[in-house]
């Protein structure tokens, strides 16, 4: 009855030529305004979430939002959340917004081949967040992006990272090639590690994955610079070449000394770094060097590898590089 009464009332208002009479009501009393983060507490009803949005002014009148709501709207409860809100919002997208929980989405992006020690700095660095997150073991995070919601722990949020991993891996081991030499997941982990280090071209990853198997397949080492410098910088750039007593020391990680795979993955790898080497490309290559234009040049022998790497020693002298 009282719903009707109020919906005979408002349009009778119209009728008569007087709209100011319920503008206020309809954009709740308050010009337009930045959006605010506006939180709803689990277990919050109409009569709370009206007095919060007064008070965070996101509307002007809790009662004339109540009522509103209550004649004109329906009876969907508000879902808890963050939300985005700004003054002068219709009362019907502020309520539709909160009854259909389309809370604000924040994300964070950890990019492929970032080691563990990187992934922790950019977590504890995102705003919003409680506690703080450890390095993960490397290799146990799934490069991607990841929604977080504001009050969040870190230590929740690297949780999701690594579970991703685990169910990628789940995924794409039980569909594995018979070219791919890996024996374990954990092994395709490491052995995508070095390839996600090795080319940042697509195009190249199966291909130097077959490259890398191979070796790994006659025994040879795999002769591989960023396992090298994992252990010096723990994945971070090393921002200078190597040293000649950094390619001797026995580390657990350096490829150059002994077969096999190293100690431990080097980074974090991506889903396309595990898929290539998962199914590696059908090569008859052992070798590859930098080509200078961002790729790498394949040689089946030394000979080759060795014009191959005389052509990319001329670039490298021709930019002042070495």
């Amino acid at each position: 009855m009282l719903r009707r009464a109020l919906l005979a009332f408002f349009g009778l208002l119209l009728l008569l030529g007087v709209p100011l009479a319920v503008a206020p009501w309809f954009g709740i009393g308050l010009a337009s305004g930045p959006a605010q983060r506006f939180v709803v507490a689990p277990g919050s009803g109409l009569n709370r979430v009206a007095a919060d949005l007064q008070r965070a002014g996101v509307v002007g009148s809790a009662g004339h939002l109540r009522l509103l709501v209550r004649v004109l709207g329906d009876a969907a409860p508000v879902q808890a959340g963050t939300y985005r809100l700004a003054a002068g919002t219709p009362w019907r997208d502020i309520i539709a917004k909160l009854q259909q929980g389309r809370t604000e989405r924040l994300s964070v992006t950890i990019p492929e081949g970032w080691p563990a020690v990187l992934v922790a700095q950019r977590i504890n660095a995102l705003p919003g967040l409680t506690g703080t997150a450890a390095p993960p073991p490397e290799g146990s995070v799934l490069p991607d992006t990841y929604e977080y919601q504001p009050g969040e722990d870190r230590a929740v949020v690297m949780k999701r990272m690594q579970t991703a991993m685990i169910t990628t891996l789940s995924e794409l081991w039980p569909r594995r090639s018979k070219t791919s030499v890996v024996t374990s997941p954990a092994a395709a982990v490491i052995l995508a590690s070095i390839v996600e280090k090795e080319t940042g071209k697509p195009s190249e990853r199966r291909t130097i994955a077959g490259v890398y198997s191979n070796r790994l397949r006659i025994g040879m080492k795999l002769d591989a610079d960023p396992t090298v410098i994992y252990p010096i910088t723990r994945g971070k750039p090393l921002g200078r070449r190597i040293r000649r007593s950094e390619l001797q020391r026995d580390t657990g990680y350096n490829t150059y000394l002994k077969p096999g795979l190293p100690a431990g993955p080097i980074a974090n790898p991506g889903r396309a770094s595990i898929e290539a080497v998962l199914d590696p490309a059908k090569t008859p290559a052992l070798y590859f060097v930098a080509d200078g234009s961002g790729g790498h040049v394949f040689a089946q022998t030394l000979a080759e590898q060795n014009r191959n790497r005389d052509k990319w020693f001329a670039i490298r002298r021709q930019r002042g590089e070495m």
